[in-house]
């Protein structure tokens, strides 16, 4: 096995039977690692290796990659995620690690990190720092939008492709570059009659019943009490980097960021160089605010 070739592994946490790959030796630096939204493990093939001295591991969230699905009366709720997450790291036998997501996955970090300071050392958070909030007096109307999801999704058939590059077309239509998709849409698809179709839970793109407001957003980036690092795409729109860069330097309490070269996926693209340099340099270096 060379030394970028991931090492498959799996977990049963709470009754779900959940997947992952890991880069690194046992004994090296503990990094756990949290795809996006619809992605999966694959996210960090190319992070992964290049965190040198780090035993990294990337997770496949529940009702994605290779990890089952919740139960028919569960949800997917970004805080759902985090049992899971802390039975992974107690079978990984991680009593502290450095916590590295991308999109939805630095969310989800950020809430654990929030709620466990004392089980993350450091946080690395990719393109994402909090959930748009909700006012509340929408909290009525999410709702009602959630339950109506649910049972759409519920009922709604999986679609099936002929073949694997069908699948991944479908992925490159919504702005993923054709490396990136197929890397990502291998690691969700399966076999059927007909061809393939995704492992991943349609429930993932319903509505959440319940969105943070302002508030409770500023409540957990206040209580990130561990070395944050916010690294941000080039390509996002700038007001976006703004406004995400103003919000952590605003409530974070010990926080560096860097924009680095490509798109929302730039872990995967050609900044991963960069993202990797920045990253080490603050898994090493604690003193530096500003990474350039």
């Amino acid at each position: 096995m060379s030394a970028a070739e991931p090492l498959p592994l799996s977990w049963e946490v709470n009754g779900l039977r959940l997947g992952g790959l890991s880069w690194g030796k046992q004994g090296e630096r503990p990094v756990l690692a949290l795809h996006g939204w619809l992605d999966n493990a694959a996210s960090f093939a190319s992070l992964g290796p290049r965190l040198t001295g780090c035993h990294v591991v990337a997770l496949d969230l529940s009702g994605h990659g290779r990890s089952d699905h919740r139960s028919a009366d569960a949800s997917y709720q970004i805080w759902d995620d985090l049992p899971e997450i802390l039975g992974v790291m107690d079978a990984l036998g991680w009593q502290q690690c450095q916590l590295v997501g991308h999109s939805r996955g630095a969310i989800i970090a950020g809430l654990l990190a929030s709620a466990f300071p004392e089980r993350v050392t450091r946080l690395v958070m990719l393109d994402a720092v909090a959930p748009d909030p909700v006012p509340e007096k929408e909290f009525v109307g999410q709702m009602r939008r959630a339950l109506i999801d649910k049972r759409a999704l519920s009922e709604r058939e999986a679609r099936i492709f002929a073949t694997a590059k069908e699948a991944t077309r479908s992925r490159v239509a919504r702005g993923l570059s054709p490396e990136i998709a197929l890397t990502l849409v291998e690691r969700n698809l399966r076999r059927c009659k007909g061809g393939v179709t995704w492992t991943t839970d349609p429930r993932l793109q319903s509505a959440s019943a319940v969105k943070l407001t302002e508030a409770q957003i500023r409540a957990v980036l206040s209580a990130l009490t561990m070395p944050v690092l916010l690294l941000l795409a080039e390509n996002t729109p700038e007001e976006f980097r703004a406004l995400m860069a103003g919000q952590a330097r605003q409530h974070i309490p010990d926080i560096r960021t860097a924009t680095i070269e490509g798109g929302h996926h730039f872990h995967m693209e050609q900044g991963v160089d960069d993202a990797a340099q920045a990253i080490m340099q603050f898994f090493t270096d604690g003193t530096q605010r500003e990474i350039t």
